[in-house]
């Protein structure tokens, strides 16, 4: 029992017959809040799993939890991922995140309760409870807001099928009860006539949705480009699984990947337990993450970074949610004799909304057979369960922009632009919806613990074009620095700092041990309203940032994954090359930029000396850990760079250069001197050499591949052609940067050959 008795006419042991009575009956489930002293929660959650005996009750707690029940540290709630329980019990009162609430909500069945423990109402969205990974240095705890928690609590108060209790009063505030109808049957899957499928991968179908979307999922043997979308809960990887075993069940090979192997986990799970069940399972290693069958198909899975080379020939490629991985990797994947594209619509690993925005182009581009499913139907509850509907809402996982119509015919002249602080977000749920869905849309993926960082960190700031009331481009923006010199020893010395991304790899990959002093603002994510994008809203967002804050730090700058179209924007709009990574992100498969706008004398000295460092370090680099860096990505970061160009070459390698490029010289004479050029020239904001003469510079004299490489990438007919034409683009190279006595061997040849 509560301590102290509850009111209202109902202990705690009746309201939990009653939640769950009701819950069962409709297949839905139910949440029941036990607010107050953390002791006196953990003293009813116990009675609360008492009174349901589900010896599978899984407490998500930093603490020893609840006796006879599962406990387990929320760093692990991903492992609930895929699995059900009657009951999950939720300690929010130490180290309490969005995203471990998002993970355990999916892991309650129908007719079962998620029970949360939370600090009193009243009192939680106070500082005391503030989460300590939202202070960011220099800011304190004292500065994280409660906007985040508050939201929380509003929708916990108001919201059908919620029920909370008072520990500390023992009251029960609100009974949760909805008196819902009994949950009607569901329609049952069936067997296509023309099923291709084993009638036992349909028979292991738990709705018909599921069935339609294996049926649809047997276009892979046609070669096809098949599109699968749910929400969470439909069944859509089980589906998936489904297809894999029955694909593999004909000895082919299936080749799964996702942005982690626990997301494809149900996909193997499924497509073994259908091998088992026709009698074709030869072996299963978890550890290698591989299935056989016994006539030599199988189902094996790959990281997104190696997937992208298709390793082992698959005749087909399953990728399980698809939304939380970029457009450029998911293009590459099209490349495969046959794809599957799994994605969660509204989740918290990724957007299916970004992926239509973003993806879908790509798809239609391609000349391959799209075919597409939705599932509706949830596998575990009914439709309209009030703890999904709950779920969306208070951690905005359906929140998308405003509707087409409402900004098409907007030019950036039409925009207002206005700060969008914590206070005014929370307090107009249209505008934070708009806002929060064109910022997941700029990321392929975004968490629930973004929104509580938008609400209540101290170190960001949100800024909007707005048209006519709607958020027409978003930006977001992290203040990084100011670090006392103390942090900034520790930071140099490899101690990790929470929230300073920039100074941090200045400081710690870079060793420069004054990064972290200059202030700044680094550009977290800007987006622009997919109906109005390349009309000029992100470059205009941008100048009225820096028309704000200029005066108030030293520098601005972001960092992402490289693309030509992004460098070339942010160096449109002031922002120069600083840094290049030398290894790729293992999801995007990109090399990362970090660029640097500078707005004061200290932000200056800092671009300045990294914008140095740069240039020598891609000298030698591209030869190195970047001699994969697509030249074209290449070329636009170094054209980014605000250097002056200057090659440094002696008289005998300009002679040297000037020989080859003219007459009868020889690149392997002096290799060093040609890259020194190469360097100048693509780091000189007015070069003119063509795209394919400057891709040939990167190629040979900046990343040093072999001839016949170079000649195979860029399409030359022979490597004697190649050489040649490297040559020819050294020509206009000598004439603009060399000295006398790289004019007087020019003239030597041209003399001869008139």
């Amino acid at each position: 029992m509560v301590a102290g008795g509850v009111a209202a006419g109902m202990d705690l042991d009746a309201l939990v017959a009653a939640l769950r009575t009701e819950a069962q009956r409709a297949n839905e489930r139910r949440l029941l809040v036990l607010a107050g002293d953390r002791d006196r929660g953990l003293a009813a959650a116990r009675d609360v799993l008492a009174a349901m005996d589900d010896p599978a009750a899984t407490v998500v707690t930093t603490g020893d939890g609840v006796a006879g029940a599962n406990t387990r540290h929320p760093d692990r709630a991903d492992r609930l991922l895929g699995t059900t329980r009657d009951a999950v019990v939720l300690d929010c009162h130490d180290e309490f995140s969005a995203n471990v609430l998002g993970r355990v909500v999916g892991a309650v069945d129908g007719g079962g309760l998620l029970v949360l423990l939370t600090p009193p109402f009243d009192d939680w969205p106070e500082r005391d409870y503030a989460d300590e990974r939202l202070a960011v240095p220099p800011y304190t705890t004292a500065e994280v807001t409660g906007h985040f928690r508050q939201r929380l609590v509003d929708t916990l108060r108001a919201h059908p099928g919620v029920a909370v209790v008072d520990v500390d009063e023992g009251v029960v505030e609100r009974d949760g009860l909805t008196d819902p109808r009994p949950a009607r049957p569901r329609t049952p899957p069936s067997t296509p006539d023309d099923a291709a499928f084993p009638t036992a991968a349909y028979d292991a179908c738990l709705t018909a949705d599921q069935a339609d979307a294996l049926h649809t999922l047997e276009r892979l043997r046609e070669g096809a480009a098949v599109v699968v979308e749910a929400d969470r809960g439909r069944g859509k990887s089980a589906a998936a699984g489904l297809a894999a075993g029955s694909l593999a069940a004909e000895g082919r090979d299936v080749l799964v990947t996702a942005p982690a192997y626990r997301n494809a986990a149900e996909v193997f799970e499924r497509a073994a337990a259908l091998l088992d069940t026709l009698g074709r399972l030869d072996r299963r290693d978890d550890d290698a993450h591989v299935t056989t069958a016994t006539d030599g198909g199988r189902v094996r899975f790959a990281e997104p970074a190696d997937a992208v080379d298709l390793p082992g020939d698959p005749d087909a490629l399953i990728v399980d949610e698809a939304a939380a991985l970029p457009v450029r990797r998911l293009a590459a994947f099209l490349d495969a004799p046959a794809v599957a594209f799994v994605t969660t619509v509204h989740g918290y690993e990724g957007t299916g909304r970004g992926f239509d925005v973003r993806f879908r182009d790509r798809l239609a581009e391609s000349d391959r057979a799209v075919v597409d499913v939705r599932l509706g139907d949830p596998i575990r509850y009914a439709a309209g369960d009030p703890v999904e509907i709950w779920a969306f809402r208070a951690l905005l996982l359906d929140a998308r922009p405003a509707v087409d119509e409402l900004v098409a015919d907007a030019t950036p002249a039409d925009a207002t632009y206005r700060a969008l602080d914590a206070a005014t977000l929370t307090a107009d749920e249209h505008l934070l919806r708009e806002a929060f869905g064109l910022l997941v849309l700029a990321h392929y993926r975004t968490e629930p613990d973004d929104l509580a960082r938008l609400l209540d960190a101290p170190n960001l700031d949100c800024r909007a074009l707005c048209v006519d009331g709607h958020v027409a481009a978003v930006c977001l923006l992290a203040r990084e620095g100011d670090l006392p010199e103390s942090l900034r020893v520790d930071m140099y010395e490899g101690a990790r700092v929470r929230g300073n991304m920039l100074p941090d790899v200045l400081t710690s990959q870079l060793r420069d041990l004054d990064a972290g002093a200059p202030v700044g603002y680094r550009v977290l994510r800007i987006a622009t309203h997919h109906a109005i994008r390349s009309a000029g809203f992100g470059s205009r967002l941008l100048a009225a940032c820096h028309d704000e804050f200029d005066a108030d730090v030293d520098w601005f700058g972001v960092g992402y994954g490289a693309t030509p179209r992004l460098v070339r924007f942010w160096e449109r709009n002031g922002y120069r090359t600083v840094h290049c990574s030398t290894t790729r992100n293992a999801t995007s498969g990109e090399y990362s930029a970090i660029m640097l706008r500078p707005t004061s004398a200290a932000g200056r000295a800092l671009h300045d000396r990294h914008a140095r460092r740069f240039c020598a370090r891609m000298r030698d680099g591209l030869s190195d850990a970047l001699d994969d860096l697509d030249p074209d990505v290449a070329r636009a970061v170094l054209r980014a760079t605000d250097r002056s160009p200057s090659p440094g070459l002696t008289d005998h390698e300009w002679r040297v250069v000037a020989a080859a490029a003219f007459g009868p010289g020889l690149y392997d004479a002096a290799p060093g001197a040609f890259r020194d050029l190469a360097m100048s020239h693509l780091t000189d904001p007015v070069a003119d050499l063509s795209a394919r003469a400057e891709r040939l510079l990167v190629r040979k004299p900046l990343q040093a591949h072999s001839w016949e490489r170079v000649a195979a990438d860029l399409d030359y007919v022979s490597t004697r052609q190649c050489m040649r034409a490297l040559g020819e683009a050294f020509r206009p190279l000598v004439e603009r940067y060399g000295p006398e006595v790289a004019q007087e061997e020019r003239l030597r040849y041209e003399d001869r050959n008139e």
